[in-house]
């Protein structure tokens, strides 16, 4: 399999060419990065080279078969309609698209040509998160009822890459972060969002760039009439940074008990419905990662992450943005 790397605007692809390097499954066959000051970055990482100049090149080359984007965020969607239309499968980083109407394109082209459209929704492979999965299958909450999660993030800003910031580059940040949580939904209980009650996102941190809506919070509910509540903002104390007990938390309540956790801390945290205490339930190490799962996808193999289950959680986070953006405006 051999693929090649389509901008590197955000850090999340380093990560992608870190497991290309390491999965033994993966030739690389190069990069492009338009942005100069990005490129010659990039060319530190050791073995990063870029040896097209165009994305048209690297499309026209016959001996690539996949692409893997991390160019800022609004452009990203052109760049996997142009790879599945060049007969490429495509995985990118998160959000793959900033609009419905490019997600529409994204799949009905992966739909008629066969080809895989994979995305970094690595948090399918954490370990606490395979640790509640296990729990909540062997049936330990029971029926669930409540969820809560949070996905607050350091705004970081003078530091994280001024595109951000830039209008028309950033696409929401219910579409930038939320779309974990909204995947976790259905990977941890197997149900869907069935119902968007309220999504709102407003300016509250970035007061230098006031178009900026860096806060963003929902109300869902789940088939099986599961309640969600969520916040997705930019809003974590900056020199905490992703070290905060409360980046990525999960509560999950049953009519057995609660369970909850979060990226930081090892374990899950079990509450039974009549124990006098909570019991820590050991993470499970996960065995493969995401990019594992695209390439299990190409070559037919059953898949922790499908096509089908990124376009979904790609076209449920999108409708939760545009809502609130209707109530932004």
């Amino acid at each position: 399999m051999k693929i090649a790397i389509i901008g590197c605007r955000h850090n999340h692809i380093f990560s992608l060419y870190r497991w290309m390097k390491e999965s033994g499954r993966v030739e690389f066959a190069g990069a492009y990065e338009a942005d100069e000051p990005t490129r010659l970055a990039a060319e530190k990482s050791p073995g990063l080279s870029f040896p097209y100049a165009s994305v048209e090149e690297v499309l026209a080359d016959k001996t690539v078969d996949a692409v893997a984007i991390g160019d800022y965020y609004s452009i990203r969607g052109s760049h996997a309609i142009a790879a599945l239309r060049a007969g490429k499968h495509v995985i990118a980083d998160k959000p793959i698209c900033t609009s419905l109407s490019e997600l529409d394109e994204i799949e009905a082209l992966s739909r008629e040509r066969g080809l895989a459209v994979g995305a970094m929704l690595d948090m399918r492979c954490h370990k606490n998160v395979l640790a509640a999965k296990q729990l909540i299958e062997e049936g330990t909450l029971g029926r669930i009822h409540n969820i809560q999660f949070g996905g607050q993030h350091p705004l970081s800003y003078g530091t994280r890459p001024s595109w951000y910031f830039e209008e028309g580059k950033h696409g929401g940040v219910i579409n930038d972060i939320a779309i974990h949580g909204i995947d976790l939904l259905t990977y941890l209980t197997g149900e869907r969002v069935e119902r968007i009650n309220a999504a709102r996102t407003y300016n509250a941190y970035a007061t230098e760039v006031p178009h900026f809506l860096d806060c963003g919070q929902m109300m869902l509910t789940l088939t099986g009439g599961i309640g969600v509540l969520a916040d997705v903002s930019y809003s974590a104390p900056t020199k905490l940074g992703y070290t905060s007990p409360f980046y990525w938390e999960f509560h999950i309540w049953g009519e057995r008990g609660m369970l909850s956790f979060s990226y930081g801390t090892d374990g899950v945290t079990l509450y039974g419905m009549d124990a006098a205490a909570p019991v820590t339930v050991p993470p499970i190490a996960p065995g493969d990662t995401i990019l594992d799962a695209f390439l299990d996808q190409v070559e037919g193999k059953p898949t922790r992450l499908s096509t089908a289950e990124v376009l979904a959680a790609s076209r449920k986070t999108l409708e939760i943005q545009r809502l609130a953006d209707e109530s932004a405006h």
